[in-house]
């Protein structure tokens, strides 16, 4: 059973919309819970946003019958919470047991003192969203935002007509996996403990004693390991030294390799047992072969690459065993050599909103230029203008982009020609490319606010973490719209106030 919002109000609850808020405050949760109130208070917000959230629903679920599941409205909450705060679960669990604001927007009144949430089951439920499913809730809060921002500055279509339409910035950058630097000993040890450590709990489930010494294995595993990972290469300018430390680095990784193909030849023969035993654990064992595939794979690299002295491909080569997905990536960036991770395209507007992103895998900033603005004007129209850097350029993404925008600034690389000279040199080029570094703040506002790295794992993981993230600076950037307004007329009155107090005074009368 799953709702989205319990309709009847529980004793002690405060409602949404009398929820108060300390407007002077600069912290980020403040304006987060601020935009989601205009979002659940605002009825025409509220029943786009509450539709997509009932697409979450599988539809062999009852939503009537059954044992009630977390309502999707406190899923909304609580995801955006994590990731514009950029916690990881352990902390959002504490804040959501004795943050008193959040409580109270989660719909927790003075009766629900003794209400917690597991850390299981904060987990399940926020793997609940799709990139999908984030992504229509974004454009609805996109738009709810333009509108906003154009009531509060009385912009209508009649007075300001160039005003409504949306120009956009254009840039990428890199979201980090969770992973450790790789290199190929280290990426075998960690194959090795992950088939040694499953293969010992299914052989304990079956009653099989193949692996009863499979800690003692891994042990000795993790010694021969750590030689390796220690021999350097010598320094001495005698050959002769380097050729006997060289023989010496050799036989240590002979030594490593051959140690570990011990042992997942081992690992295929209980596989094999363990199928003839019980063929319902064959997907199990399915995430184990995973793991030896990725052993041997670097052990045919080590072989290679230290004792043939060969050079390995970059396209052969996978840089993490858990997060397969994860790319060398080399932006040229100063004091940053590389990082390890996908790369993230986002649109930016003249409001600070982030319109549309897209995860980049195995793709350069020339590929995606047309696509992405193409889905960008798909869910905004009066989309009319984009500027970009020199990454995104290719002659036919120039063409391409100027018969589907009105304005484009994409700097050409290398030697510019007579006519290309001219465009770059007009003043409207030079304008929208000197604005075009604003792009930079939203990029660093996302990398404060949890895309710095992702938490979440696999390539699923990752594209949901990053919609949520997207989703959170939005919705943080509708509070702060709102929470300006709100300061403003406060101090409005004030002075108000403050003028009829001294006009009362004797002195004045």
């Amino acid at each position: 059973m799953r709702v989205v919002k319990e309709a009847q109000k529980k004793l002690g609850e405060v409602e949404i919309s009398k929820i108060e808020f300390d407007l002077t405050s600069r912290d980020e949760m403040p304006k987060l819970l601020i935009g989601l109130q205009y979002i659940y208070c605002t009825p025409e917000i509220r029943e786009k946003v509450f539709k997509i959230l009932e697409d979450m629903v599988p539809d062999e679920v009852d939503t009537k019958n059954g044992r009630p599941g977390m309502e999707l409205w406190k899923i909304l909450v609580l995801g955006t919470v994590r990731l514009n705060c950029n916690w990881d679960y352990d902390k959002l669990q504490d804040i959501a047991k004795n943050h008193n604001t959040l409580r109270q927007m989660l719909g927790l009144g003075m009766m629900d003192t003794d209400k917690t949430y597991g850390l299981q089951t904060l987990r399940d439920n926020l793997s609940m969203f799709t990139p999908e499913i984030l992504n229509r809730i974004n454009q609805v809060v996109v738009k709810s935002g333009h509108a906003l921002y154009n009531k509060i500055n009385n912009v209508t279509a009649e007075n300001k007509k160039e005003v409504i339409k949306i120009k956009g910035k254009c840039d990428s950058f890199v979201v980090k996996t969770d992973v450790h630097y790789p290199t190929d000993i280290n990426k075998l040890f960690d194959a090795m403990r992950k088939v040694i450590t499953l293969l010992m709990v299914l052989c304990f489930e079956v009653g099989l004693s193949d692996w009863r010494q499979g800690k003692n294995n891994l042990k000795k595993i993790k010694k021969i390991f750590r030689k390796v990972q220690n021999l350097k290469r010598s320094t001495s300018k005698k050959a002769e030294k380097k050729a006997k430390r060289e023989e010496l680095i050799n036989d240590a990784h002979r030594c490593y390799i051959d140690f570990c193909q011990l042992y997942l030849d081992k690992a295929e023969k209980t596989i094999k047992k363990l199928a003839d035993i019980n063929i319902s654990i064959g997907i199990k064992t399915m995430m184990i072969d995973n793991y030896i595939k990725h052993a041997r794979r670097e052990i045919d690299q080590i072989n290679r690459r230290v004792i043939n002295g060969e050079t390995i491909p970059h396209s052969e080569k996978v840089f993490s065993i858990f997060e397969e997905h994860t790319e060398w990536i080399c932006k040229g960036k100063a004091g940053v050599s590389q990082e390890l991770g996908l790369k993230v395209c986002v649109v930016e507007d003249q409001y600070r909103f982030i319109l549309h992103h897209q995860v980049m895998e195995n793709e350069t900033d020339d590929k995606v230029a047309v696509k992405i603005i193409n889905e960008t004007m798909e869910k905004f129209p009066d989309f009319s203008s984009c500027s970009f850097d020199k990454g995104f350029y290719t002659p036919d993404n120039r063409k391409v982009l100027m018969d589907l925008l009105e304005s484009v600034v994409l700097p050409k690389k290398g030697k510019l020609s007579l006519k290309d000279k001219r465009i770059e040199n007009s003043d409207d080029f030079i304008l929208d490319r000197r604005k075009h570094s604003g792009v930079e703040s939203a990029i660093n506002a996302l990398n404060n606010h949890g895309l710095d790295r992702c938490l979440d794992h696999g390539i699923d993981g990752f594209k949901r973490y990053i919609a949520l993230g997207v989703l959170a600076r939005n919705i943080q950037n509708l509070g702060n719209i709102i929470q300006k307004k709100k300061v403003k007329s406060l101090l409005r009155s004030k002075k108000i106030k403050k003028t009829k107090e001294i006009s009362k005074h004797p002195l004045v009368a």
